[in-house]
């Protein structure tokens, strides 16, 4: 009987954070800014203590790992067959050609969420001071810094290869059937 009673909390909880998140979902600049002002609180946690640099390193890798999927598409189009036409794997660059949309492997959501809870698990993780593992925090920079500019320096190549980008900053929007309108560029102004 008690096995059911937390059950039923569980349910409550977890229908409860999804009622919220939905909540949340159209705000997407304050999601990232409350994702960035996480990240400058941990950021100096880790300078007032002056440890918890495993604990920083596991972030930045996680974090890479997720700004990588979030820049993929989600049909990669280097893994499909070699044997096709080389035209047939480029997005399309004329008016003729197929519309074939940019679809992330992970969509923005699920990348701010991800980001977000890691995040909140990292500044918990930083009150225990068994998690305070002693190393050589510049040799976890460097290598860091190495892994980053080696995989973003990957991607881009990846983007130029095949003619896409992930961005909307500057692409046209169509705003439908309705004649008479001209199309609209995004803007960050």
């Amino acid at each position: 009987m008690d096995s059911n009673k937390n059950v039923t909390s569980f349910n409550r909880l977890e229908a409860s954070i999804q009622y919220y998140l939905d909540r949340i979902t159209p705000y997407t600049n304050s999601r990232w800014l409350l994702n960035l002002f996480l990240l400058i609180i941990f950021f100096f946690r880790i300078v007032y203590i002056k440890g918890f640099y495993i604990i920083a390193y596991g972030l930045g890798i996680l974090l890479l790992n997720q700004l990588i999927l979030f820049l993929t598409p989600k049909l990669d189009l280097s893994l499909r067959n070699t044997d096709e036409d080389d035209d047939a794997l480029n997005l399309p660059t004329r008016s003729t050609d197929e519309f074939r949309p940019f679809i992330r492997r992970l969509p923005e959501f699920k990348f701010w969420y991800i980001t977000f809870k890691a995040l909140i698990i990292s500044l918990i993780l930083t009150l225990f001071s068994i998690f305070n593992i002693p190393v050589f925090w510049p040799i976890l920079l460097i290598y860091f810094c190495f892994l980053f500019l080696f995989t973003m320096r990957q991607r881009i190549l990846h983007m130029i290869q095949h003619r896409y980008v992930p961005f909307t900053y500057g692409k046209i929007r169509y705003t439908g059937k309705n004649t008479g309108q001209q199309p609209t560029k995004f803007s960050t102004n």
